[in-house]
């Protein structure tokens, strides 16, 4: 299972090696599925979604010179049949999951079917997360509201033992302060990483390693790693 978990995309040059490493060859030779699910419960959605693709808007994620790039939408997988959009990762190389709701994407990860099938799928590619995209692989996920689902839905597919809190000390989100997700860790069950949008955290077959260029804490019940 290979994994780069992002709180902004590739956002510098140590993630993106990160991220060749884990491919095993050059972007250049790479082909990437792009969700963009989670972004319909935000506000702004569509021209949020255009930004993603474009690459005119955060770090760069689609557009990054992929050999190919197509979207999976998760909410129209339920209506297709299943080896249709099972065939699309055949010759893919990395799924990228884009940010938005957490609750939103895991419910649809659920309904698509696609949650059955990842841990599969993760022994042949390379999963790369950015903000919510990277939680729902975690113990924990949040959600911003924006949706008709109910407080019951599960948050997150729990695949790695522990947390991701991203965007840590962004001015869009003031309350993404260390102190803060220093207490929010304490009613969480399992290491807390909080990181910067230079950060990643890298998997590799279980294998934990914090990449970055900027800020991150790593928030345990006895004690917490400052860098």
């Amino acid at each position: 299972m290979k994994l780069l978990l992002t709180s902004a995309g590739i956002s510098n040059a140590s993630i993106r090696n990160a991220l060749v490493d884990l491919l095993g060859k050059p972007i250049s030779a790479c082909n990437a599925l792009f969700i963009p699910t989670a972004i319909y419960a935000i506000d702004g959605f569509a021209s949020i979604i255009r930004g993603v693709i474009s690459g005119t808007l955060g770090d760069p994620f689609c557009e990054m010179g992929w050999k190919t790039i197509g979207i999976l939408e998760l909410t129209a997988m339920p209506t297709m049949k299943k080896e249709l959009w099972l065939k699309q990762f055949e010759h893919t190389d990395a799924l990228l999951v884009g940010g938005g709701d957490c609750q939103y994407l895991t419910y649809w990860m659920h309904k698509s079917g696609l949650a059955e099938e990842l841990p599969t799928l993760l022994s042949k590619i390379v999963y790369v997360g950015l903000s919510a995209g990277s939680m729902i692989m975690t113990k924990y996920g949040t959600t911003y509201g924006n949706h008709t689902l109910t407080l019951e839905t599960e948050k997150c597919l729990g695949i790695c033992d522990f947390a991701i809190h991203p965007h840590i000390e962004h001015k869009m989100f003031p309350d993404n302060t260390f102190a803060n997700k220093e207490k929010l860790s304490k009613t969480i069950p399992v290491p807390s990483y909080a990181i910067d949008d230079a950060t990643a955290i890298k998997v590799t077959n279980g294998k934990i390693e914090v990449i970055t260029e900027g800020k991150w804490k790593l928030f345990t019940p006895n004690k917490t790693t400052n860098r």
